[in-house]
């Protein structure tokens, strides 16, 4: 009987473009996974490099100090062999690199593994970088024939319209060359549901193949993306054994052949994920950007509260600064608001009235434009006024400049333009206004968010007597209609045909809106991908765009 092969799936948290800090990660694992008992430790895909490295592969030098680093790694191997992903350089026709798997042991490289199937849709792009590979036969580790693949290669079942079919099945072609084990190296991007999405990925290739399959996952912020870890393995029958943390660094040992219970049942509480989520996509943008310190604007409102509330986890309460801007149209009430918020968070706040500046821009617009009724231009001053107080307070201090705005706002274009979209973070950009009220009822009941800025209705405070809804739907109907538009990419006919409630000048108005401000998205600040379908490199559509009402047999 063979010798059972103790494997660590170890998931880690890397840079894009730093080589030496994403070495020295896997050098520290490297060390305690010995200690450990494991012959093996597996290491997330792209770790030498991070994930995703662009056009920084297009630097000949960037290549060649992950080759080398590479030999390095390979040179100290001699407790516990290491199988890391990295970037290799081709020769021949085709794309110039490939995205592999190295096998480290005995202090050399023993074997190469190319990925196969190359994903490049929603925000991957790897076609752009890699050259397919043409498939590597299991290597024999110790005994036991281990099958390596990279990623998309186990995403082979029909998923969206946007992901192609694939016509290869690496982890079977594996299997039909005696493979034991499938081994996967990942850096899988969150969304809302993929965790659990991509454990029954795990569970149905296992039973599919009826072999062993473990996975390692990246975790952490790399700009708009994120990664939540969830390393997993499944057993031959399809049971899940093994799952590790979310959006933490965790070691999973898995036994192989595969023993012991099914893995516990994980807490996939929605408001809760996603909050974690998000923290975790602020403190890894301004760790690894270099910002110890956040600034945002306080409106008394709920979604910069919730914003507020989400920095102050990330980067601790001391570093966050909230700015009060009250103009002429702004309540006493939304004033109060913003600074209960600030106590309950024990974050740093300052009142800085806007009035007087707005008062002065706007005689100098009018010495341009002359006289005229009170309209966008007055509104927008204010914002654009405040944004510019949040940005000068940044270039004097450093900090980090938070937007607050929702993605329902962003989808319509109910923003300012160098206004309340200045900044260097977009926070909750890929939320919803819905999913804003329900992190804002958790914060609410651990006593850190205000009541009035749940319950009080929505109002950007830039005319008398303004509300939300004087301009949109209510929110739990925009949002209907901004899932199926933006995260589904349905047009008019198709979104009444499943929202029967709704009218058609509505979705048609809606519909208009999302494409009219697609030049504001453009120019937005970064947001955080928490969706199957987020606003940037996600999702490429041209600012002059015709009118698609033709596809719905709309005049």
């Amino acid at each position: 009987m063979k010798r059972p092969l103790r494997i660590a799936l170890c998931q880690i948290n890397t840079i894009p473009g730093d080589i030496p800090g994403n070495v020295e990660r896997i050098r520290e694992v490297a060390g305690t996974v010995a200690s450990l008992g494991a012959d093996l430790a597996v290491f997330p895909e792209l770790a030498i490099v991070g994930y995703p490295p662009q056009d920084l592969l297009f630097r000949r030098r960037f290549v060649e100090a992950a080759e080398a680093a590479l030999r390095e790694l390979a040179a100290e191997t001699t407790e516990v062999a290491l199988l890391v992903g990295t970037v290799r350089r081709r020769e021949g026709p085709g794309r110039p690199f490939a995205n592999s798997a190295a096998l480290l042991d005995d202090g050399d490289v023993r074997a190469v593994f190319d990925k196969t199937l190359l994903p490049d849709y929603d925000v991957f792009d790897e076609a752009r970088y890699f050259e397919p590979g043409e498939g590597a036969p299991p290597f024999d580790f110790r005994g036991t024939l281990l099958g390596v693949t990279l990623c998309e290669d186990i995403w082979v079942m029909p998923q969206t319209l946007d992901v192609p079919v694939y016509a290869r099945d690496p982890a079977q072609e594996l299997v039909r060359h005696g493979a034991e084990v499938i081994i996967n190296l990942s850096a899988s991007p969150y969304h809302q549901g993929k965790p659990v999405e991509r454990e029954q990925l795990v569970c149905e290739t296992s039973k599919r193949l009826g072999r062993p399959v473990l996975l390692v996952n990246l975790w952490g912020g790399n700009d708009e993306i994120l990664f939540d870890g969830s390393s997993c393995a499944a057993n031959p029958d399809g049971t899940l054994t093994h799952r590790g943390a979310r959006f933490a660094d965790d070691l999973v040992l898995v036994d192989v052949p595969l023993a012991g219970e099914p893995a516990s049942s994980a807490n996939e509480n929605g408001p809760a994920q996603l909050e974690q989520a998000l923290v975790c996509g602020i403190r890894d943008y301004a760790r690894k950007c270099g910002f110890r310190h956040a600034v945002l604007g306080l409106s008394g409102g709920i979604d910069s509260a919730v914003t507020a509330c989400l920095v102050a986890d990330a980067l601790g309460s001391k570093n966050v600064t909230g700015v009060a801007m009250p103009s002429g149209f702004s309540s006493e009430g939304s004033l109060d608001d913003a600074r209960r918020l600030a106590e309950m968070n024990d974050i740093a706040f300052h009142v800085a009235p806007v009035a007087e500046a707005y008062d002065a821009l706007r005689s100098l617009a009018l010495d341009v434009v002359g006289e005229g009724p009170f309209g966008v231009m007055e509104e927008n001053i204010q914002a654009r006024t405040r944004g510019l107080l949040l940005m000068a307070i940044s270039n004097r201090t450093g900090a980090l400049v938070v937007t607050t705005g929702n993605k329902s706002e962003l989808a319509v274009g109910y923003c300012t333009l160098y206004g309340d979209m200045s900044g260097g973070l977009a926070a909750i950009s890929d939320v919803y206004k819905t999913d804003v009220y329900r992190i804002a009822r958790r914060y609410h009941a651990a006593g850190r968010l205000p009541l009035e800025s749940i319950e009080k209705p929505p109002s950007a405070e830039l005319r008398p007597d303004q509300k939300d809804s004087d301009s949109l739907p209510p929110y739990d109907v925009l949002d209907q209609i901004l899932a199926l538009h933006v995260d589904q990419n349905l047009g008019v006919r198709d979104i009444l045909g499943q929202l029967p409630d709704v009218d058609r000048v509505t979705a048609e108005r809606i519909v208009g809106l999302v494409a009219r401000s697609e030049y504001k998205r453009q120019q937005a600040a970064p947001g955080i991908r928490v969706s199957t379908k987020a606003f940037g490199f996600g999702r490429r559509v041209p600012i002059v765009a015709a009118n698609l009402s033709f596809l719905d047999g709309s005049p």
